[in-house]
């Protein structure tokens, strides 16, 4: 069974989900479907993604309450109409009343954030969303954010894994109570050709990616891998049996190197 954690307005999250980014189409469906069957509730997606209809038809049929959906505003629906109408196509392509957690996808300097924020804030008052967030948001766009929004923060989606470790993004979210979600949490493979990392992995009888995953895990990070198969899916569910030691954290700590997500329009402050 996956842990669970609580997020500051009292909302549980599972700490492990399926990440559908190009999950799209019939062998999206079987994905999610898949991952249910497995023991998965957290499901994450995006309106970018183009996949929640195919996700609306893989929880077809399950207890809407036992499952965990986030979703996500993509940067250029950002103005007060446009956050609602694009929740409002969101809740229809996934054939559900409410997502449990809703998130601004990119900082978009071009819109006020108290605009985004007080759609979000309607959106959460009138129980259409239970937990509000963002994504890709640095130290300064959430310390901006916190002052706009009269509705709780609390969750911060961004790249996060051994070969980039935001260590002070992570303390800043720690103090403010904001849970860090990492997504590609295996930094897209990138973690498979680490030797430390695969050396830790040998040494527990586990895999590169167990090991990332753990690593998250025992920082308070939520991870969402993206996974299709049921090797794929089972092995990273399968990172609650073992623990790293310190030596093994300080030398994945030591890890970072750059990020692999950085679009032309992301606004990062570094």
């Amino acid at each position: 069974m996956i842990p669970s954690i609580t997020l500051k307005n009292g909302v549980k999250m599972p700490v492990l989900g399926l990440g559908t980014w190009q999950l799209e189409g019939k062998g999206g469906v079987e994905a999610v479907q898949l991952a249910l069957r497995l023991g998965y509730t957290h499901i994450d997606t995006a309106e970018i993604y183009g996949n929640q209809r195919e996700i609306g038809i893989a929880i077809k049929g399950h207890d809407r309450k036992r499952l965990f959906i986030t979703s996500k505003v993509w940067y250029t629906h950002l103005r007060k109409r446009d956050v609602l109408a694009a929740c409002t196509q969101t809740l229809k392509e996934l054939g559900t009343t409410y997502l449990d957690l809703y998130l601004i996808h990119w900082p978009n300097s071009a819109v006020p954030l108290q605009e985004t924020f007080e759609a979000l804030k309607e959106l959460h008052d009138d129980g259409k969303v239970r937990a509000v967030g963002v994504s890709n948001f640095t130290v300064k766009h959430l310390e901006e954010a916190m002052k706009a929004s009269k509705v709780d923060i609390c969750v911060n989606q961004v790249e996060f894994h051994p070969l980039l470790y935001q260590k002070e993004l992570l303390a800043f979210c720690d103090k403010n109570h904001v849970r860090l979600t990492a997504y590609s949490p295996l930094g897209r493979g990138a973690v498979f050709k680490e030797a430390t990392i695969k050396e830790i992995a040998a040494k527990h009888g586990k895999s590169p990616s167990q090991v990332a995953l753990r690593w998250l895990y025992e920082k308070g990070v939520i991870a969402i891998p993206k996974g299709s198969s049921e090797q794929h899916l089972k092995e990273n569910m399968a990172i609650f049996d073992f623990e790293l030691t310190k030596e093994e954290t300080k030398r994945l700590d030591s890890l970072s190197r750059r990020r692999i997500i950085n679009p032309p329009f992301a606004e990062f402050d570094e």
